[in-house]
């Protein structure tokens, strides 16, 4: 029971146990010609309790997971769901209109879409004969 305690406690303390925060939550990033797609699996999460924001060419995703309350006198048998605070960033391919991100919470699963710059965008460019 004291090693329990302790693991439990260990577990508290870090918020994730032996899991490596910087792999959570597990994300998609994709590139189109328009932009940069990004998923990423936050179920149990809120919408105001993730924070988005984009800064030159670097998207940074972090929020916070409260424990839950499970009342008094209780010792958990096997605790795998994790808690406390995350970030995830990522260098994006190019850079984008940070004014026109928009990005949408359903069923668990955050959906952020990043249009590319159009000073960023490939040009094509005319020769001129003669």
């Amino acid at each position: 029971r004291r090693l329990q305690r302790e693991m439990d406690h260990l577990m508290d303390r870090t918020g994730w146990g032996l899991e490596t925060p910087s792999c959570y939550p597990a994300m998609n990033v994709w590139t189109n010609e328009d932009g940069v797609i990004v998923t990423a699996e936050l179920p149990g999460f809120k919408p105001d309790e993730i924070d988005i924001s984009v800064v030159s060419d670097t998207l940074t995703v972090s929020g916070n997971r409260d424990p839950e309350d499970v009342g008094e006198g209780v010792t958990y048998h096997r605790r795998e769901r994790g808690c406390g605070r995350f970030t995830r960033a990522f260098q994006l391919p190019f850079l984008v209109e940070g004014a026109e991100v928009e990005a949408r919470f359903e069923k668990g699963v955050l959906h952020i879409t990043l249009p590319r710059a159009e000073a960023d965008k490939p040009k094509k460019i005319e020769i001129k004969a003669g």
